[in-house]
């Protein structure tokens, strides 16, 4: 009865899951082999979809194939659905846990017999590469079939996908042999603290502003003092002035109305999009005037500028590939 109903579960939670539109940006493809330590000892194949929920939660649906680590005789395959808090594209620690279930059998391989199994316990990442992470995973599971438990450890690896809002590479300050001396980040915005902006874009303007130096942080909404990524700066700098966004950048491209893709064309306020290889868009700024954005992006929340002549303005000006009003002209508090 204990694997019937942890079946069930586990079904309802990935069908429902699957069908669930995710707030952030990022999936990523993870494969894992580890080995259960119970009675008999099962050696743990995986082969899962990472993708982030809300905040410092994520989830990943994974299809499981299980063999006894000595003999032929044992077969378990089934799927599952694990929830994760604290796993950031950074790497670090997180916690980690998860229902699984299917069919198998403890003594042949003909997957007569349901099973059901949970886990609980944590796991660290670490990123070697910006698409490709390599980590371990430390786990208490219960199994219902033969009523096993014991420690599951794993190792394993996960490409992410493109659609993130990873940050730009550092670059180099330029060479005074091959061009002026230029800021990597130009001047702060000056904000007048005195007097009220006058309008709705000024307002939105000036929200994002005070949250210059903020860290990036992927997935970050700047909830409780945090960081922010670049669609979650968007996000609230616009709430907060009553103008309700999308969480993901691709989705928050198709809010407001299109502007041609030209400087003389925005207006403060704008929304910028950017795309690393031309396709979906995987990055958002706030115009703020004179040819120059706020956004997070490695160093944190940030201004730069779209310029054809600054290296790292020429960066993003490079992968700009639209523009959304959201606030039209006349729009005041």
């Amino acid at each position: 009865m204990i694997s019937f109903v942890n079946l069930r579960i586990v079904l309802s939670l990935s069908c429902g899951l699957l069908t669930w539109s995710s707030p952030v940006h990022s999936q990523a493809v993870e494969m894992r082999v580890g080995h259960f330590w119970d009675s008999t000892e099962w050696t743990t194949y995986r082969l899962g979809l990472n993708q982030p929920l809300a905040g410092v939660i994520g989830v990943q649906l994974h299809g499981d194939l299980t063999r006894r680590y000595q003999g032929d005789a044992g077969r378990l395959a089934g799927i599952g659905a694990d929830l994760t808090a604290f796993r950031k594209r950074q790497g670090g620690p997180y916690l980690v846990a998860g229902l699984s279930g299917g069919m198998g059998s403890e003594t042949s391989n003909d997957f007569s017999d349901p099973w059901g199994s949970w886990s609980l316990g944590g796991g660290y990442d670490l990123f070697p590469l910006s698409f490709l992470s390599v980590g371990a995973e430390g786990r208490w599971r219960e199994l219902s079939l033969g009523g096993s438990d014991g420690l599951e450890l794993a190792i394993g690896m996960a490409v992410h996908l493109g659609g993130s809002s990873a940050p730009p590479p550092r670059l180099p300050a330029p060479s005074t042999a091959l061009s002026p001396v230029v800021h990597e980040s130009p001047p702060p915005l000056a904000v007048d603290s005195q007097s009220a902006p006058l309008t709705l874009a000024d307002s939105v303007i000036a929200t994002a502003t005070e949250a210059m130096g903020r860290p990036y942080e992927y997935g970050g909404t700047g909830e409780n003092g945090e960081g922010f990524d670049c669609s979650g700066l968007i996000q609230y700098a616009y709430a907060k002035h009553g103008i309700v966004l999308p969480r993901r950048s691709t989705d928050q491209a198709r809010q407001g109305t299109k502007v041609d893709r030209k400087l003389e064309r925005l207006r403060p306020g704008d929304l910028l999009t950017f795309s690393n290889r031309g396709g979906p868009v995987t990055h958002v700024g706030l115009y703020v005037g004179q040819g120059r954005f706020i956004h997070s992006a490695t160093k944190g929340v940030q201004i730069s500028t779209l310029s054809s002549v600054d290296p790292y303005g020429r960066w993003w000006y490079r992968r700009w590939v639209g523009v959304r009003r959201l606030i039209q002209e006349g729009g005041s508090k």
